[in-house]
């Protein structure tokens, strides 16, 4: 007890010294110590993960041959993704947000506040998923742990939005930096996938981050745990053609991957059974996976490794297709039914209760898919095919389409693999790849959802701003409001007792019928009618649109340009709640404007 109250006055000690330094330092200078700060957090975060899953998995399968792995994959793969459900539900109360479309979800609607479970939850659930087997990649834990850390360290020194989200995209692009070796690429996977559509100026502690993250991995980290390769050639203009090949059915590929996971998320969703009940037969599904393709199981660098070096047999040889005399076309018939079910694997575990993300499995699929197309390449005549490079290349192909982000594939490739000869490759296959899946959507399929719900924020700014203004926020409650059954000299009272120029109509169970404007009523007021042979039904107009509660601000702004007015009803359940004007809702754009930008 005594050794922990001493360790919890030093945190104290700590953060009344970091609150000193930020009285004493500039914004600036702060702000880069932060970033050093939290990208040495992250970057140990990552590397202990890495190291944590290496060693488990390690454990259960080195030196066993076939027969014994066997076992191993049936039972593993399945406990992985239980164990983790079970953690869930027990320890952290049901709650599972994960993945990169939690942490945008975070920024937009919950000003960069993320919950501090996850700089640990994140660690507990992805190390038993993958280190058991799971068929998901370790670094899109590592991000969401590295964000959690940044916004949390930002929230302990009550910093702004502003700062909290760049300490927030920091520690993500520590962690990824420090997965792989890659602090341009933690750079890249900030700006291109977390920071889209927010606009900033102050990237030197985002950079100070992401080499803090890196450094862990190199210091700390060896070569048999690192994502590392080497490129066996330099670039060869001759090969284009074959890269362009590349690059279209990598682009095939990723949108092939991410229609299956979309069809196996709906197939899990539709399913009216319990969550444990799901982990059981998604981690059965996973296990049988495993037990026919054996680099299924876990992350599946080690199998991309093996191609490289020229090990094709020994990846052969740890499956079913062993009992066959060792053939080339089998060997590709057993690589390309691996690509294929990869999709697979990766969805199932993610879905029924796994912690993992895409970005290991599309870098693993994309590694396999190289090496098929260059060796078919090969058959058909090519000379001198580049295998290895093509490995490498096919890679950055498949994350450029799969996660949306071509610069962070070309970068994170490009450094893992000290492959800057194979630059111009590497841009051609996955600008390529990238642009055949935006012609089939726009966004990330996993980011749609919450993109047209307008919870998180896309590449147009303004939508941004938008999607942060609700109807209910805006909405002038302090309405005049008159029965339509009123005599006329009743509304004439009301005008005169009110300050408001519209007038809603409304019945006895608060339904509006129509309003009435002071443009409308003014004529009658000063005309030769007499006032008591009016009534209220006929000088009222019905409103040319009306706004619902619920309607998103893109939607709202939409109705006031096409009915070219100013001030609209807002209706809950057929029933007036009050009027919003578009006047209103630009003042709070320019507010928003102002903070965001």
């Amino acid at each position: 007890m005594g050794e922990f109250a001493k360790s919890k006055q030093k945190v104290k000690v700590y953060e009344a010294f970091l609150l000193w330094l930020r009285g004493s330092l500039s914004r600036n200078q702060f702000l880069i110590l932060s970033g050093i700060l939290v990208g040495c957090t992250a970057g140990l975060s990552g590397v202990f993960l890495k190291i944590l899953v290496h060693h488990i998995s390690h454990l259960i399968t080195h030196k066993l041959i076939f027969e014994q792995q066997l076992i191993f994959y049936l039972i593993f793969p399945l406990l992985g993704i239980v164990l983790t459900t079970l953690i869930v539900i027990v320890f952290f109360g049901g709650k599972d947000h994960k993945g990169i479309p939690s942490i945008l979800y975070e920024i937009a609607q919950n000003s960069s506040m993320v919950s501090s479970v996850k700089m640990y939850s994140q660690i507990i659930q992805s190390a038993i998923t993958v280190g058991l087997g799971g068929s998901v990649g370790l670094e899109s834990p590592i991000a969401v742990t590295g964000s959690a850390i940044g916004s949390n360290f930002a929230k302990t020194y009550k910093l702004d939005y502003k700062d909290r989200t760049l300490l927030l995209a920091a520690g993500a692009a520590a962690g990824i930096a420090s997965a792989f070796n890659a602090p341009i690429a933690g750079m890249m996977f900030a700006f291109e996938i977390l920071l889209t559509g927010i606009i900033f100026s102050d990237f030197v502690p985002l950079i100070v981050a992401a080499i803090c993250g890196s450094l862990m991995s190199r210091i700390i980290l060896n070569e048999e745990v690192l994502f590392q390769f080497h490129p066996s050639n330099t670039f060869n203009y001759e090969h284009i053609p074959l890269y362009i090949i590349l690059a279209v059915i990598s682009g095939i590929y990723a949108r092939y991957f991410v229609v299956v996971s979309g069809w196996v998320e709906h197939q899990f969703k539709i399913l009216h059974i319990s969550r444990l009940q799901k982990a059981l037969m998604g981690g059965a599904i996973l296990s049988l996976l495993c037990c026919f393709l054996p680099p299924l199981f876990g992350e599946g660098y080690q199998t991309i490794k093996d191609l490289i070096s020229g090990k094709e047999e020994s990846i052969f040889g740890l499956s079913f297709f062993k009992y066959f005399s060792y053939k080339p076309w089998l060997m590709l018939l057993f690589l390309g039914l691996v690509c294929l079910f990869k999709a697979f694997a990766t969805s199932v575990t993610i879905v029924a209760g796994g912690n993992g993300g895409s970005f290991g499995p599309s870098l693993f699929a994309g590694g396999i898919l190289g090496y098929v197309v260059a060796s078919l390449a090969t058959w058909i005549g090519f000379s001198n095919v580049p295998i290895n490079d093509m490995v490498i290349v096919g890679m950055a192909g498949v994350m450029s389409g799969i996660l949306y982000a071509p610069l962070t594939a070309i970068f994170l490739i490009a450094e893992s693999s000290s492959g800057y000869s194979l630059f111009i490759p590497l841009m051609i296959v996955s600008v390529i790849s990238f642009l055949i899946v935006k012609r089939f959507s726009s966004i990330s399929p996993d980011l749609r959802e919450l993109a047209d719900q307008g919870k998180i924020f896309t590449p147009e700014h303004d939508s941004n701003l938008l999607s942060q203004i609700t109807v209910s926020e805006l909405i002038e409650k302090d309405v005049q409001c008159i029965q339509i059954d009123s005599a006329f000299n009743e509304l004439i009272s009301l005008i005169k007792r009110g300050k408001h120029n519209l007038i809603a109509v409304i019945d006895d169970e608060r339904h509006l019928k129509g309003v009435i404007t002071m443009d409308i009523i003014r004529p009658f007021m000063f005309g030769g009618k007499r006032h008591n042979l009016l009534s209220i039904q006929e000088i009222m107009i019905v409103p040319p649109v009306l706004i619902y509660l619920d309607d998103n601000m893109i939607a709202v702004i939409k109705k006031f340009d096409e009915t070219e007015t100013w001030i609209l009803p807002v209706i809950d359940h057929e029933k007036l709640v009050g009027f919003i004007s578009k006047s209103s809702i630009l003042s709070r754009y320019r507010q928003l404007l102002k903070m965001y930008s």
